[in-house]
């Protein structure tokens, strides 16, 4: 949570504060399974960006630079991939290094 202004955890952890953070976390969601290769065939086939529904309602764009995949969140903060492909039973994570924020 580097990225994020002084104090800002601290305040997402309380309790009226329970649907902004339930925003933030959906955001970092999307529904289906891509895999860093769909994510890449994806930003190949977009022209070099791809637009990423979130389950928040929000989008993240996702492009590619120096073989890593970034994404960039709607108020133009960029988080890049650093572990692909963690697979679970109901789905895909993708470890970025920056908490992204919606709109």
């Amino acid at each position: 949570f580097s990225n994020l202004p002084a104090g800002t955890v601290d305040s997402l952890l309380k309790p009226d504060m329970k649907p902004t953070l339930q925003k933030v976390l959906t955001y970092h969601v999307v529904a289906g399974r891509m895999t860093a290769a769909d994510l890449s065939k994806a930003i190949k086939d977009g022209g070099g960006k791809a637009t990423l529904k979130t389950v928040a309602g929000g989008s993240l764009t996702a492009t590619a630079a120096n073989g890593k995949i970034m994404l960039t969140d709607e108020k133009g903060g960029m988080s890049h991939v650093t572990i692909g492909d963690v697979l679970q039973s109901n789905g895909v994570i993708h470890v970025v290094d920056a908490v992204l924020l919606p709109a």
